[in-house]
């Protein structure tokens, strides 16, 4: 015979993992990775959550421009993502590319830049202040001191699910 449970034990609100979130609080990414302010390569400011990862499926990685090693072969690849993934860049899935050496990396060089890999909207190459660039790259796992160290490392996420890869 099945126990009936003292009155006591009864639960009278949800699990805490179903509790709804109030919607004024940011979420949990939202606090983490904040919205630390970069530039992209059309000179226009972009607040890293609210404006690149917020309701997104992202790809990024980190290089700098003038790299004579990995960069643009890494690069070249997600030129062949941005391909297979045609109409959804730009809609529900973002590549962006945050350079590690921002005092060189100017929106107009990386203007160029993107246009050596004929990016399209929705592929955002990232610099600004440093102190900003280098904050957006900490969070990521992403910074170095020395360019030269750079990670060959794509991270790809979904922020509405939480889920998170590095490849």
């Amino acid at each position: 015979m099945k126990k009936i449970p003292e009155p006591a034990q009864v639960r009278t609100s949800p699990p805490p993992a179903t509790v709804a979130q109030n919607p004024a609080d940011p979420s949990p990414a939202h606090k983490y990775f904040t919205d630390v302010v970069l530039i992209n390569q059309n000179g226009e400011k972009m607040r890293f959550y609210s404006d690149l990862l917020k309701g997104k499926v992202v790809v990024i990685n980190s290089f700098f421009a003038t790299c004579q090693g990995s960069c643009l072969p890494m690069n070249r690849n997600l030129e062949k993502v941005q391909e297979a993934l045609g109409d959804h860049v730009g809609k529900d899935v973002l590549i962006i590319s945050i350079s590690v050496d921002p005092t060189v990396d100017t929106p107009a060089s990386l203007k160029d830049y993107a246009k050596k890999l004929h990016a399209w909207p929705g592929w955002y190459f990232l610099t600004g202040d440093k102190q900003n660039v280098d904050f957006a790259l900490n969070k990521l796992g992403q910074f170095v001191s020395d360019k030269q160290d750079h990670l060959n490392i794509f991270i790809i996420g979904n922020e509405r699910t939480g889920l998170w890869k590095k490849a």
